[in-house]
């Protein structure tokens, strides 16, 4: 899990589904323009669950956690 700076900074990447699960982009657009197949490019654009071994950090980096 990368940095954050600010409670902002983290309330931009993370929200929290209905069952208190935490969602996450894999990546950006920029990042998914680079020399990579239709496939990758098609799978990097949806969101992921953060992993457990995060979660606990990031719930501590949210402003309304």
């Amino acid at each position: 899990m990368q940095k954050m700076k600010t409670r902002r900074a983290a309330a931009k990447r993370f929200t929290v589904t209905g069952s208190g699960e935490l969602r996450r982009n894999k990546a950006y657009k920029s990042h998914i323009l680079e020399k990579k197949s239709p496939k990758r490019k098609r799978n990097l654009r949806k969101a992921t669950l953060v992993v457990a071994a995060d979660k606990k950090r990031a719930i501590k980096c949210l402003p309304y956690a």
